[in-house]
């Protein structure tokens, strides 16, 4: 019986991805195509064919595509995991139906492995429960993990980036110019801080104000340091007080506050290593010290017995 469900699921799992490679391989012909007859002027230069080269799909697009509308979502869960997605950097329009398509895709891989490995045999319904329960949660885990570790490298770079604004502001820039200036600058040693400066700009190319272009900023981030910058700026820029006064005052406490942290782990360190000088150090040290001690006094008494 478990041989014919492994095999129906099997089989199921084929015809999905083959439908998926079919609609994959059809996107690349016609992307071929298109791009081989595109747009042409003839002689006379009037155009003779025009069409519109379709958008190139990413493998991993191509990949989850049959499996973007397996789950149900809805508009409030949408948005959710669209500003997630936005904290970790992915602001094009297909990142959640790729999210999507993944919660549903990596079980099935995940079933597989089981089925594939043999796995089922030590209990069918605990084998693949867990294998559906930690597929359907890898997304949400690595999403979380892309989310800390992008916080965690503008929240390192700040520093130097106020630095700078406080060198563009002194120098006579004003505080769009320096935004974009420090963006161009940070352009290869914090490309994180770089987009987020630039989209700030964007949005004020775009018609928003500078307040509520900060805020949104701050709520992209959504980190402390940044949203206490970004209320730092809006209350000097309400109430005409000099920026690079601002900038400085503020960059010295962002470095006294890191200063704090790295001797809170400092102080935290001690704590963090009785668990393993308890479970690993020690054991070792006895055995080195009282191994020998134990077996002279064994072979001692064994003498006498």
């Amino acid at each position: 019986m478990m041989i014919l469900l492994a095999i129906a699921f099997l089989a199921a799992f084929g015809l999905t991805a083959s439908i998926g490679l079919l609609v994959f391989r059809r996107d690349v012909f016609m992307n071929r195509l298109a791009s081989i007859v595109g747009p042409r002027t003839s002689s006379s230069g009037a155009k003779f064919f025009h069409r519109p080269i379709p958008r190139r799909q990413s493998p991993v697009e191509a990949m989850v595509k049959p499996f973007q509308n397996l789950l149900p979502r809805s508009p409030a869960e949408v948005s959710v995991i669209q500003k997630r997605l936005i904290r970790a950097g992915y602001r094009d329009e297909t990142a959640v139906n790729i999210f999507y398509g993944a919660k549903a895709a990596v079980p099935i891989a995940l079933a597989v492995a089981v089925t594939l490995t043999g796995l089922y045999r030590f209990g069918f319904f605990f084998a693949y429960g867990i294998a559906v329960v930690v597929g359907f949660l890898t997304p949400d885990y690595w999403l979380a993990n892309r989310i800390s570790s992008r916080q965690l490298k503008i929240r390192a770079g700040l520093p130097e980036a106020l630095d700078l604004m406080v060198i563009c502001s002194e120098a006579g820039l004003g505080l769009d110019q320096t935004i974009y200036r420090v963006g161009e600058e940070l352009k290869v040693s914090q490309p994180e801080i770089r987009d987020e400066f630039q989209l700030l700009n964007l949005e004020q190319k775009a018609g928003r104000t500078r307040e509520e272009a900060l805020k949104n900023f701050a709520a992209r981030v959504n980190i402390d340091s940044v949203r206490a910058l970004t209320n730092t700026l809006i209350q000097a820029d309400n109430y005409g007080t000099s920026i690079s006064k601002t900038l400085r005052v503020y960059s010295d406490t962002l470095r006294t506050q890191r200063r704090q942290r790295a001797e809170e782990r400092a102080a935290k360190t001690t704590v963090k290593l009785v668990f393993p000088l308890v479970l690993f150090i020690f054991p070792s040290i006895f055995i080195v010290t009282l191994g020998p001690a134990f077996i002279t006094l064994s072979e001692g008494f064994a003498k006498y017995i």
